[in-house]
């Protein structure tokens, strides 16, 4: 059966197209619910308006289902909280120069 953790570690391998910094690190990862073989992923973006919504979702989507013990994904984007630099890592800060 796949964890929580398989799946984060999973997204620590998809990026935002226009920030190299990992969803999980950039902190737009808010919760990975496993039911069985089900995962719901809920997630932000960094703004409302982002272009690249449909294939950060996409990529995320694919990622986990090509997890072995993975059935169903889904993507669910969420709002609020309302993402803000704040949420980036600690390992996120210094990809970026934060630090």
């Amino acid at each position: 059966m796949v964890s929580q953790a398989n799946i984060l570690e999973t997204l620590r391998k998809v990026y935002d197209p226009e920030i190299p910094v990992n969803l999980v690190d950039l902190g737009l990862i808010y919760d990975v619910y496993v039911d069985d073989s089900n995962v719901v992923i809920k997630m932000t973006l960094t703004a409302v308006g982002c272009p690249m919504h449909t294939v950060i979702s996409q990529n995320v989507k694919e990622a986990v289902e090509a997890l072995d013990g993975v059935n169903e994904v889904r993507v669910e984007i969420v709002w609020e909280p309302r993402w803000n630099p704040d949420m980036i890592s600690p390992e996120g800060r210094i990809a970026l120069g934060m630090t």
